[in-house]
């Protein structure tokens, strides 16, 4: 196959001939020729590493570099260290970004701006702030593409308000900002939703001549759709003197963003009209925007347009897909996704399969999800944090915590959103030691400040495992102003461990900061009634009317034949009403004879006791879980899904059912699934 590749040649002539193949793009021959060298010198060491990267084969590319660094005769110079930073960039690698990164120091290239700016641009591909930030603060001298690298790493890395900081450390310090340093900051505007910066630099934009760049101008018209200012993208848009396709599809992006569907669409027809050419960006925007907005049968519709027009479904159409599947808990159509990801062999995207984790975990499969992660041939920090966040949601906490570790152990940096999932995790599991250690571990170990979020988790740690004295002390000594997440996992226990004196606190407190939310005087209702003050649950009740605030009712739904049953309490519209209520009665007598009795402490109204009875038997849930037994098909396992908190009796009753039916009974609510199974439930009761 390498008869006309000459061998046994002088070193100077093997150079020579590496260059020619490797320039020609004939890496193959490059290589044969490079493995017959018995020691290559640092010229030819960089060539072939350096066409594997340009050509597309990073992973070989690394590959020969670590050989080369375990062969240690010879130290790399910067040339072939800029080369392996960009392989390692184009793969998102970053536990060999940080071995470029510690070579480049071992080898004396603290001082070299070009091999810098690269390893803080190879960390922001990787998505690793900490990384970069370090290249940055070790760096003598800094140029305009040091500063721009870094605020784009921090937007890159979902740290708007660091890449902000950049910037303005950046003019404090004397460094003009350029037109690509405008167009990688705006996005943090956009993030954050921030106008008044965002107009700051549209200011500096005009003033400076840099309107004319369509780079620039299409940052700023993102930047004024996200901030809802779209008129004033629409008048960024209309001012500029050449206009991309980019352009066009921000402007797209723009009106399905403020919910204006049919403008967005006629942006797009336009587009077509004037012949500017299509790209799968194009498509994308239009389709998620008709997803986003809720027009599932109009996003039906342009995908077909899309296909008829020549463009099939890439790996962003599928992550566009993916959560409309995750929206409407249709596993079915995530299953038929999941099998166009393989036959098309997208499996190696890591966008793709994390959406595709995401999917399954929300649609009740975790089991799925985990087989999904595991046959990840790499994974980011994001991979990690949704199978963290996937068993957090599922109640289950120790594994969330063993994720961790494993997260840790692989190299990959956590960052706000893995403590929030893992933490989730521990409020959702009692384990109540474990999450004060995470908690303490953020700042001290990571360098992570918590915000409200984390502090509304330990909050909620602390509540779910009886402790809402400690928790209440913990709200009160935050050094941030405690939000309606962290008062209403307080409110939230004191219905389950019967503390009125706090309820009353936390309600208060939430009263004030969420005066809109139905749910909070529902709750202080509920739990006045369960202590039967009746008198004050009234007067929650009337505080709640007179401000206008209506509840939303539960309501439970179930996926049967491609159909979406919804049921609310008490529902006889279904066409199979009669057989639903019929089979709870048969059930019933059952679930009694196996030690059921109803607990009709969960029936928050002063009625007599078999009132409360026939109330219960009701509930939405229970009329989902009875209408999908009924149509089981030789299902092994149905899905409810609930917008509420599953009340104590239905979930009591559920588990009875699951174990008379023989089949799971997947039930998720509005704060985590349930697994009923054999007559038990994967919560352990605790939720």
């Amino acid at each position: 196959m390498f008869s006309k590749v000459p061998t046994s040649l002088p070193p100077h002539l093997s150079l020579k001939f590496i260059k020619i193949y490797s320039k020609s793009g004939d890496l193959q021959r490059a290589r044969h020729l490079f493995d017959k060298i018995p020691q290559p010198d640092l010229p030819t060491w960089t060539i072939l590493i350096s066409a594997l990267t340009k050509h597309g084969r990073a992973m070989e590319a690394i590959q020969y570099y670590n050989d080369f660094r375990h062969k240690n005769y010879v130290k790399p110079d910067k040339l072939l260290l800029l080369s392996v930073a960009k392989a390692c960039a184009s793969l998102r690698d970053v536990m060999n970004a940080k071995r470029v990164h510690e070579d480049g120091m071992r080898f004396g290239f603290c001082s070299d701006v070009l091999l810098g700016n690269a390893l803080i641009d190879m960390y922001g591909k990787c998505r690793c702030a900490e990384g970069a930030r370090l290249v940055f603060d070790g760096m003598p001298l800094r140029d305009v593409i040091s500063w721009t690298s870094m605020a784009s790493c921090y937007v890159n890395c979902g740290l708007p308000r660091e890449a902000l900081r950049a910037f303005r450390e950046m003019g404090l310090n004397g460094e003009r900002p350029n037109s690509v340093t405008v167009s990688s900051i705006l996005p943090a505007c956009a993030d954050l939703k921030d106008l008044k910066s965002g107009r700051e630099i549209h200011g500096f934009v005009m003033r400076n001549g840099m309107g004319g760049n369509v780079f620039v101008s299409s940052a700023l018209v993102n930047m004024y759709a996200s901030c809802l200012s779209i008129r004033q993208a629409q008048l960024v848009f209309d001012s500029m003197s050449r206009r991309d396709t980019v352009s066009w599809n921000v402007l797209i992006t723009a009106y399905f963003l403020n919910k204006e569907c049919e403008k967005g669409l006629t942006v797009f027809g336009r587009m077509m009209s004037e012949g500017v050419e299509l790209s799968y960006a194009s498509w994308n925007a239009v389709i998620g925007g008709f997803l986003q907005n809720g027009r599932t049968e109009k996003t039906l519709e342009v995908l077909k347009l899309m296909q008829n027009s020549g463009f099939k479904p890439n790996t962003i159409t599928i992550t566009v897909l993916l959560p409309a599947c995750t929206n409407l808990e249709s596993l079915r159509g995530g299953k038929q996704i999941h099998g166009y990801i393989f036959r098309h062999r997208f499996l190696d995207d890591l966008v793709t399969t994390t959406a595709l984790i995401f999917m399954y975990a929300k649609c009740g499969e975790l089991e799925l999800s985990r087989r999904v992660f595991d046959m990840m041939p790499k994974r980011d920090t994001v991979s990690w944090n949704t199978m963290i966040i996937a068993n957090s949601m599922h109640g289950n906490g120790e594994e969330a915590l063993l994720l961790f570790q494993k997260m840790l152990d692989s190299g990959i940096m956590p960052n706000s959103v893995t403590f929030t999932g893992v933490l989730s995790g521990c409020g959702h599991s009692r384990l109540v030691d474990e999450g004060l250690l995470i908690f303490d571990s953020m700042s001290r170990d990571h360098s992570i400040e918590p915000d409200a979020d984390h502090y509304s988790c330990m909050v909620d740690v602390l509540s779910r495992s009886g402790r809402l004295e400690e928790a209440y002390e913990f709200i009160k000594k935050m050094p941030i102003e405690p939000t309606a997440a962290a008062w209403g996992a307080l409110l939230g226990a004191c219905r389950v461990y019967k503390n009125v004196d706090l309820a009353r606190i936390a309600a208060n407190r939430l009263f004030e900061i969420e005066p809109e939310n139905p749910g909070n005087y529902v709750l202080l209702s509920n739990i006045f009634v369960s202590a039967k003050l009746w008198s004050e649950a009234s007067e929650a009740r009337k505080l709640m009317r007179d401000r206008g605030v209506t509840k939303n009712p539960g309501c439970s739904w179930i996926e049967v034949k491609n159909r979406v049953h919804t049921f609310v309490a008490g529902d006889k519209s279904n066409d199979q009403s009669d057989d639903i209520y019929r089979f709870l009665d048969q059930i019933g007598e059952k679930m009694r004879f196996s030690g059921y009795f109803p607990n009709t402490d969960f029936v928050l109204q002063d009625v007599d006791q078999e009132e409360k009875e026939e109330v219960l038997c009701n509930h939405s849930e229970k009329l989902a879980v009875a209408f999908g037994l009924l149509n089981l098909n030789g299902e092994s396992s149905i899905r409810v899904f609930k917008n509420l908190r599953i009340c104590g009796d239905c979930h009591n009753a559920i588990k009875f059912m699951a174990k008379i039916a023989g089949v799971q009974i997947i039930v998720r609510d509005s704060l985590r699934f349930h697994h009923f199974k054999d007559g038990l439930c994967s919560c352990r009761d605790f939720w």
